[in-house]
């Protein structure tokens, strides 16, 4: 496979990459290359300019904000999986990033990348709606944040416009007394997710205060589960509440069928790795 004919552009600065994109409407952003790359090899693109932004040092950066995290677009996802701050403030981000790909793609892949990619079947868009994530993108005419829900429009497509550039992440911190579960099933290690799904509980006097869940691999997007987070707020956890939780869950999906999995399967998934992740982060939120 080669890829169509284009021309080629480093920059090094984030105003300089922006001012590219206005001028060439059909330019794709080279960061990791991990999911460009075989795009542009099946010509199912056909940018007429790759717009290298790996010099923009500006846009590699992980701080603490607020309780919670600011990430850059070009982090690689191997600093996000090794890093003691989002092991600190977020360990469902450091799991979660282990779970993507081989290593060598960790090493390569860019936040910012996984994010506009927009694969339903990918971590870091699903953790982001759960985390109820902003995501900033900026262009020649300003800088705009956009919601994690509003940002995943359908399959391979964010909300990110034509000579937009996603520039950073901000995920809020957890609040006190929570847990987390993150669970995912997929056939060999480094392979797509068949299903996910990952939740995180608040608790207050021994009763659910605040509940998510979100999934992937069973929609055109990463989803959250809103029936299955009201049914638990405000109840005792125990497994039949979870299984309850589980139902509504694996009810609000929306699976394929494909060749790795029937859409019945992807379902039956949903409802068991939502009762596990629910278990883990009750579990957790005890030890808070």
């Amino acid at each position: 496979m080669k890829p169509p004919e284009f021309e080629y552009l480093a920059v090094r600065t984030t105003d300089e990459a922006v001012s590219q994109l206005a001028k060439h409407k059909t330019a794709k952003i080279l960061a990791g290359g991990q999911s460009l790359t075989p795009m542009l090899n099946f010509r199912l693109v056909h940018p007429d300019m790759l717009i290298d932004i790996n010099p923009v040092k500006e846009l590699d950066f992980i701080k603490e904000q607020n309780g919670g995290v600011r990430i850059g677009a070009l982090t690689r996802h191997r600093l996000i999986e090794s890093s003691k701050l989002v092991h600190d403030k977020l360990p469902i981000l450091a799991v979660a990033a282990n779970e993507v790909g081989h290593l060598a793609i960790r090493t390569r892949g860019t936040f910012g990348g996984s994010l506009d990619h927009a694969d339903p079947a990918a971590e870091f868009p699903m953790i982001a709606l759960l985390l109820d994530a902003q995501i900033k993108a900026r262009s020649a005419s300003g800088e705009r944040t956009i919601k994690a829900k509003d940002f995943l429009v359908s399959y391979l497509q964010s909300a990110v416009a034509e000579g937009e550039l996603v520039t950073e992440v901000y995920l809020p911190g957890l609040p006190a007394h929570s847990g987390w579960g993150f669970h995912e099933l997929c056939r060999r290690p480094g392979d797509f997710a068949i299903a996910a799904v990952a939740a995180i509980v608040t608790m207050d006097g021994g009763k659910i205060s605040d509940a998510r869940i979100s999934m992937a691999g069973v929609g055109a997007t990463a989803l959250r589960a809103p029936a299955a987070e009201t049914l638990l707020k405000g109840k005792a956890p125990d497994a039949a509440l979870f299984k309850q939780a589980a139902e509504k869950a694996a009810e609000a999906s929306d699976p394929s069928n494909d060749v790795h999995a029937s859409s019945d399967f992807r379902r039956h998934l949903v409802n068991e790795l939502t009762q596990r992740a629910l278990k883990d982060a009750v579990e957790r939120a005890a030890k808070a």
